[in-house]
């Protein structure tokens, strides 16, 4: 298939209807009527690569500009979320380095190589840190974010999305990309300030407040084979903040590989078609800067291979809901 024009799949939306589409450049062929059993994007993993093979062969079909349609999230239903964090060698270090994460008094040099031999460690015998996100958080690649009504210090995170085929469970990091579908954007966001506990401080982070709330997964514009990726070891990562380039990597940089963290994932948890496991992000979140989103702020992701992720952060809807102001009238009180 080397010699195929490479092609992406997605979920878009007509104005009057939803519909799964095969992406060639800037255009959107829809999937219908090449295979009339296909209804939606999730139908395409029961057949993954006999499915590629058949809209491999229509791709000079004529199509319609993606500009015309809604780029709704790839894969629908969407399923579950597997989100890996601190999995980028340098983000690691410099974070121990930034927050003093190390012996007292040690200088940034001993902090340092203090922190690339403790994950020297874990990755010869420790795990990778894997969280789960829902699928009613993800919104489209040019959807725009919302603000939190609760919660503050909305952050950034640059990430390679993989794509489950087919149903994993326990698998070893030699099969695992059998298991894989192909690959995707997803801006891992989060509501900083509800990352901590101060009520159960000894339970530690809440992810699911944190990062569950609509809109906090961007994620595609689509899907993109693993067969149409050379390299997924060596892909560029990129994100920029109003036109400034704030994070820059390459997914060389992981810690733990994509494989790694599948097989890993798979020993706790069925993995089924369609689920999404984030790798992590990269140096050079809101968090690093000391920079959270704003109303008007545009976020821009490119990952090589995988087009280009565009998502302007709107306002909140200035209500809190029933829960919260529960608490607010409780604490006053």
């Amino acid at each position: 298939m080397n010699d195929v024009r490479a092609f992406g799949v997605g979920t878009f939306h007509s104005g009057t209807e939803e519909f799964p589409g095969l992406v060639v450049d800037d255009y959107v062929i829809d999937i219908r009527p090449i295979l009339p059993d296909i209804t939606r994007t999730l139908d395409l993993f029961a057949n993954w690569d006999e499915n590629l093979d058949l809209l491999a062969s229509h791709v000079d079909d004529t199509g319609i500009p993606m500009s015309t349609v809604t780029v709704c999230p790839p894969v629908t239903p969407g399923g579950m979320i597997f989100a890996a964090g601190v999995n980028y060698r340098e983000h690691i270090i410099e974070m121990s380095v930034a927050h003093k994460l190390g012996r007292d008094g040690a200088s940034e040099e001993e902090l340092r190589a203090d922190a690339a031999t403790d994950l020297d460690n874990r990755l010869a015998s420790g795990d990778p840190y894997i969280w789960t996100g829902i699928p009613s958080a993800m919104c489209g690649a040019f959807d725009e974010i919302r603000l939190p009504d609760f919660g503050e210090k909305l952050d950034w995170e640059a990430e390679l999305g993989v794509v489950i085929s087919r149903r994993a469970y326990r698998i070893s990091e030699s099969e695992a990309l059998d298991y894989v579908a192909g690959f995707v954007i997803v801006n891992d966001l989060t509501a900083r300030s509800l990352v901590a506990r101060d009520d159960i401080a000894k339970i530690g982070t809440d992810w699911f407040r944190s990062k569950n709330q609509p809109t906090f997964f961007p994620i595609g514009p689509m899907i993109v084979p693993q067969r149409f990726i050379p390299d997924w070891n060596e892909l560029g990562i990129k994100l920029w903040l109003n036109d400034e380039l704030m994070q820059d990597s390459s997914t060389a940089n992981m810690a733990f590989s994509v494989a790694a963290l599948l097989s890993y994932a798979s020993s706790v948890a069925i993995l089924n078609p369609g689920d999404v496991l984030i790798t992590g992000s990269p140096a050079g979140n809101g968090s690093h800067w000391n920079r959270f989103l704003a109303q008007g702020d545009v976020i821009d992701i490119a990952i090589d291979y995988l087009g280009r992720q565009r998502n302007i952060v709107g306002a909140s809807l200035g209500t809190q809901t029933p829960w919260q102001a529960s608490r607010t009238e409780r604490d006053t009180s």
